[in-house]
């Protein structure tokens, strides 16, 4: 961006360190300003430059984290079919409410994260979050009942719920909009990749016959790996693109000049008050709310009980980590293709995610119980999160979205559970209905998104047009704007991806 808007309102005054930059507020200012207001013009092969090394820095530590958290997840999957249930004396629904109560404490730790993770160095606290759940994975094997047990999942919960929404945080502070889709779906495919290493890791552990119970070893060896990528996440992801180790000081102004073109600027620690009227009041909050506790309840199916689904058709212990792995490989090349289609054409999101809904419903409405039913349900989830990182201005409003989100993340993984009743095992009728009721309310709901967000976007053109405003002035506006911490709101230059 070789220009900048001189003020931002009539209201404006100037911003100390440079006298033809305006602040709103006081704390309005982005914490990154100092670098945007360089003023230098970047060259588009300086950018892709860039974008370069922070791929190739940036990436593998989100992509490592998020296997990681999956990993650890899902280890009660990985173990129940090493006698868990006898190993920690759970007995009837007990089981069932072990992925229920994680979500109790991610649900728990959603307002109080994001608060921290605005004020606080985010990478930072991620990482000590890391170290904590590893910590907490390793002991697992400590736990003999089912209150310790519980105990252990309410505090995982409480810790991996940092990871979601920091990372949509951290999405917007180092991508383009255009960018995003294919990098997140790189990281949330890492789902697929842990069900495929956590099922050869299952398989190695089906032939350990001495020492410890089998059960126990899935969470010792989950726990290791995790603590020691907890130190590698701490030592080497930075912050923001202006406290960055890896970039030069001409890049870091390359690197913020990028993320700028977003229009809701990189981040702000202050937390504005009125941004909570405004997220508590915006239609598409309750929107994504809702389509995140839809495309949750179906997600029990994969993250708890594909195991026990399977040994309850014949397959054997060894046979049940083997075969989720195909399932798994489905997931990665569909949420791969997803990303790729919305960052090559930006306003193809909500088509995407209605595709794969399409596809789980007819799936669901099947009664087809195998464990790939879940796998395009994801896709549609994971594009979701796009629409907060790419959709969403303002800091305090950003991560108060974010949240609101995984609350319905989290209430949709406590029903999911209870769906599957053990007196209907192995093939857990009511879970189906739960399915493809929860897949019909998504799509429905995607729907109503896109038609929102279509219509807010065609009625600013005409705004715009009627001023008397070039694309370009409106563009440059609206960048200056974002960069003052302004919501989509109230940023009328602000067009939303669809």
């Amino acid at each position: 961006m070789s220009e900048k808007v001189d003020h931002v309102a009539a209201s404006d005054v100037e911003a100390d360190h440079h006298p033809d930059k305006a602040s709103t507020a006081p704390g309005a200012l982005d914490d990154t300003y100092a670098l945007y207001s360089a003023d230098d013009v970047i060259d588009p092969e300086e950018a892709r430059k860039v974008l370069h090394k922070i791929d190739w820095h940036i990436l593998p530590l989100l992509c490592g984290t998020y296997l990681m958290q999956y990993l650890d997840k899902s280890s009660i999957n990985f173990a129940s079919v090493f006698h868990l249930q006898e190993g920690t004396h759970l007995h009837g629904q007990q089981y069932a409410w072990l992925s229920s109560i994680f979500y109790f404490g991610y649900l728990v730790a959603q307002y109080p994260a994001g608060y921290a993770m605005q004020r606080l160095p985010i990478a930072k606290f991620i990482g000590v979050t890391i170290l904590t759940w590893g910590m907490l994975i390793i002991t697992t094997p400590a736990c003999k009942n089912f209150a310790g047990i519980a105990t252990n999942r309410f505090l995982l919960g409480v810790t991996e719920a940092v990871v979601n929404p920091g990372f949509v945080l951290v999405l917007s502070s180092w991508w383009t909009q255009a960018e995003q889709p294919i990098r997140l779906v790189t990281y949330y495919c890492m789902n697929g990749v842990a069900g495929i290493i956590g099922g050869l890791l299952g398989y190695a552990v089906g032939h350990i016959t001495t020492g410890l119970q089998q059960w126990q070893y899935v969470f010792l060896i989950f726990g290791s790996i995790s603590i020691a990528w907890g130190v590698v996440f701490l030592l080497f992801m930075p912050d923001l693109p202006s406290s960055t180790r890896f970039l030069s000081q001409r890049e870091k102004v390359v690197a913020v000049e990028r993320v700028a073109a977003n229009r809701q600027g990189v981040k702000n620690k202050t937390f504005q008050q009125y941004q909570v009227w405004q997220f508590a009041k915006d239609p598409k909050t309750w929107i994504l709310f809702f389509m995140s506790i839809a495309a949750q309840i179906p997600n029990a199916a994969q993250g708890s009980f594909t195991s026990l689904i399977l040994k309850g058709f014949g397959f054997t212990t060894l046979q049940t980590q083997y075969y989720q792995m195909p399932g798994n490989a489905v997931q990665i090349i569909s949420l791969l293709l997803s990303g790729w289609i919305s960052s090559r054409w930006p306003n193809m999101r909500c088509a995407c995610m209605i595709v794969g809904n399409v596809i789980c419903i007819a799936a669901a409405a099947a009664l087809v119980a195998l464990p790939t039913d879940a796998k395009w349900g994801r896709l549609g989830f994971a594009l979701s999160l796009t629409l907060v990182s790419s959709n969403v201005a303002g800091y305090t409003k950003k991560q108060l979205t974010g949240a609101a989100l995984f609350v319905g993340y989290c209430v949709g993984n406590i029903i999911g559970p209870q769906t599957f009743r053990d007196k209907e095992a192995p093939l857990y009728h009511s879970a189906y209905i739960a399915i493809l009721v929860g897949y019909t309310a998504k799509t429905v709901l995607v729907g109503v998104l896109y038609f929102y967000m279509w219509s807010v976007n065609k009625a600013r053109d005409r705004a715009a047009a009627a001023d008397g405003l070039s694309s370009a002035v409106d563009e440059k506006q609206a960048i200056e704007n974002g960069m003052h911490d302004m919501t989509e709101l109230d940023n009328k230059g602000f067009r939303y991806v669809l």
